[in-house]
C-alpha cells in the first residue's frame, strides 16, 4: 500500500498509534496529515499534526524524545496507521514512558504478563528489598550468588533438552531467563541494551547473506 492509497478523513487525518518497537507498548493515539506523514517517511522521525494547534508537531523538537521510525502499517482499510518506534525519552507530555497509564479494568483471570513489566518488578525489589522475596535475597547476595544460579540453571537446561523434554525445557528456560534478568537489573543493563544489540547483528547477518548471493 502507498501514502496515496491511504484514507484520510475529511479534515486530511488519519489516526496513528505509536508504538515502542522494543516493548511493544502503546505509547500514544495522534493524528497524521499528508504532509506530516511525508515528512515521518523522509526523515524517520516521528512527526505529527496537532489538532489543537493547527500545526506540524515533530515529536521531539522541543524535548529532545524523538521518536525514530521502525516501520509504518497501514490497516487493513487503510485509515488508520500503526508506527513502531524506537523512542529517546517519554512519549508522553506528563513525563511518562506511555500516555496510556490510567487503568479501567483488569482482568482476574488472563495475566497482562510483559518482559518489560517483569523488569519494572525486579528494579522494584532491587530498590526497596522486600522481606521475604526471593529476588530481594539474590539481590542481597550479589553478583556471585546471581551468576551462580545462571550457571546452575544453565545445566538444567542443557539436561532438559538432551532428554528431548520439551515441556520441562520450557521451565528452565523460564527459570534461566528469570535470573539472567535479575543479573541484568544487578548490573543497569536495560532489555533497550539488549535488543539493539541483536538489531544490529540482524543487519550484519543480512549484509552477509547478501554478500554470499552476489559472490
Amino acid at each position: 500500500m502507498t501514502i496515496e492509497q491511504l484514507k484520510f478523513d475529511e479534515k486530511g487525518l488519519i489516526p496513528a498509534i505509536i508504538v515502542d518497537a522494543i516493548s511493544g507498548k502503546v505509547l500514544t493515539l495522534a493524528y497524521m496529515n499528508r504532509e506530516s506523514l511525508g515528512i515521518s517517511v523522509e526523515r524517520e522521525l516521528t512527526c505529527l499534526w496537532s489538532r489543537s494547534r493547527q500545526e506540524l508537531w515533530l515529536k521531539g523538537e522541543t524535548s529532545g524524545n524523538y521518536q525514530h521510525i521502525v516501520s509504518i502499517t497501514a490497516d487493513c482499510d487503510g485509515d488508520a496507521l500503526v508506527v513502531k518506534v524506537e523512542k529517546d525519552g517519554p512519549a508522553c507530555h506528563l513525563g511518562t514512558d506511555s500516555c496510556f497509564t490510567n487503568l479501567i479494568h483488569q482482568s482476574t483471570e488472563r495475566n497482562d504478563f510483559t518482559l518489560e513489566g517483569l523488569m519494572d518488578l525486579l528494579d522494584g525489589r532491587k530498590r526497596e528489598k522486600p522481606e521475604g522475596s526471593y529476588t530481594t535475597y539474590l539481590f542481597e547476595k550479589g553478583i556471585d550468588k546471581i551468576l551462580k544460579k545462571i550457571g546452575e540453571e544453565c545445566t538444567e537446561v542443557i539436561i532438559a533438552a538432551k532428554a528431548d523434554d520439551k515441556k520441562e525445557t520450557v521451565y528452565e528456560i523460564a527459570d534461566l531467563a528469570y535470573h539472567v534478568m535479575v543479573m541484568m537489573t544487578e548490573m543497569g543493563i536495560s532489555l533497550e541494551d539488549v535488543h539493539r544489540e541483536l538489531a544490529s547483528r540482524h543487519v550484519i547477518d543480512h549484509k552477509v547473506k547478501q554478500e554470499k548471493m552476489t559472490s
